[in-house]
Formats: C-alpha cells, structure tokens, sequence
C-alpha cells in the first residue's frame, strides 16, 4: 500500500507502516526526527494529498504516486482546536482584539482539518484532541487512550492516559490489545483536580525536545501507532 502520514515529524506511525512492508512517507513543515529522511517529505503536505504527484524526500530521490493514495493518517496541528483553546476565546480572560485573532487561527485550522477529512482517498484517518470539530463538524469516530495498547503495566511509553479521537473514512476502529485498567494520575494539584499525561509526562518529554513540551505531547504513542499499521493495513501481501 502507498501511505501517507501527514503532518509527522516523529515517523512513528511511518516506521510501523514500513516496518509491514508498506510505502509510506512522512510529511511535515519540520524535518523528521525519527531517523528515515528517505521516508520524509519536508514541506507543504497539501499538495500531496489527493495523490497523483511527484515529491522529493530528505535524501534528495524522487518518488511519484500515479494513482490515489491507499491510505493516508494525519495529524493537523490542534493548537487551536482542542477544548484547551476555549478559555482563550472569552472576554472574561481575553482583550476582544486577541480573541478575534484566536478566531482567525481557529478557522485556519479547521479549514487546514477538513482538507485531509475531504481528501480523494478512501481510506482516511484523522486524529485530533476532543474539541472544536466535534461540534464544527461531527463527533469523531473512535476515542482512543494509549493504555488500550499496552503490553503491560510496566510498560510506561504506552501506559498513559489521554484521549485521542479519530474522524474515519473507510476504516474500522481500533480493537483494544489489552485490557489493563486505567493508569493512575501522576499526583493532584491543591484544588485535587488529576494530573495528568500532558501537564506531567508531557512536560518531562519535552526537556527531551529541547523544552518543547507541546513537541513531546503531540507525538504518536508507539503501542497505537502499531495498532494503525497491523489493523489497518497489515504486513504486505509481497512479503508473506
């Protein structure tokens, strides 16, 4: 299958695509920090999208794909669509000038969010946080939390808490590899609201990422990004 995984920097989800036998790319604004820049597309990923084009990848080859894609994952940045963005749009907390300029980026997203929802493939996945499109546009398919592919308790890159939804187009939902329970808070604050993956974890990684938390928070746990590749697209037929 031909894959293309949108807005990725990490290759997670593309390396468990490759690793099936499959031919996916990466594609991102920011060069790829998950070791294959012959996987990765740097630059504007929308003109890619409805296959039917020709793209250079890190190591300088060129690839063309003749016909659709069989299959594209995206990650649109959710800055401003998640539910987080919503104290920013009120007047109680936020001069009216900056509120408008808000409003601006959260179109911009939504439109940039729809643009691979529409994109001529049949099979579609798109992930974001719970927020503004669930309302924009529709509820989201699947939700999903990291510690559904566990292998263990022990397993602490994947026994994590935060939910991830996905909008499908011609694609079933994940089935849960494991049936371990809830990951308990990391701590509560004062007011004993939890702690949770982002504000703990979230920040940790992030010293691993030169102190870009959000860089860290928004990368694709392993466990679901192995998920993807064997439930969705399995080990290539040429391979067998």
């Amino acid at each position: 299958m031909k894959i293309l995984i949108a807005c990725e920097e990490s290759q997670t989800v593309c390396y468990e695509m490759r690793r099936l036998g499959h031919e996916a790319y990466s594609c991102d604004i920011q060069e790829c920090s998950g070791g294959h820049p012959e996987w990765h597309v740097c630059g504007d990923v929308l003109p890619l999208i409805n296959g039917r084009c020709e793209f250079a990848t890190m190591d300088g080859e060129r690839h063309e794909i003749s016909g659709k894609w069989d299959m594209i994952i995206a990650h649109p940045p959710c800055t401003y669509l998640s539910s987080v963005t919503t104290r920013h749009l009120s007047l109680k907390m936020t001069p009216p000038e900056k509120v408008v300029q808000r409003m601006w980026k959260l179109a911009e997203a939504a439109v940039f969010f729809m643009q691979f929802a529409l994109a001529d493939c049949e099979k579609i996945c798109v992930e974001n946080p719970l927020g503004f499109m669930s309302t924009l546009w529709r509820k989201p398919d699947q939700i999903v939390y990291p510690y559904y592919f566990a292998e263990s308790a022990n397993d602490i890159e994947n026994y994590q808490k935060k939910r991830t939804c996905f909008w499908l187009k011609g694609l079933i939902p994940l089935e849960r590899t494991s049936t371990l329970p809830p990951p308990k808070p990391y701590g509560y604050t004062k007011t004993g609201k939890p702690i949770n993956f982002e504000e703990a974890h979230g920040k940790i990684a992030g010293l691993q990422h030169g102190g870009n938390a959000a860089k860290a928070r928004s990368k694709t746990f392993p466990g679901i990004a192995r998920a993807m590749a064997e439930q969705w697209a399995g080990e290539e037929k040429s391979r067998r």
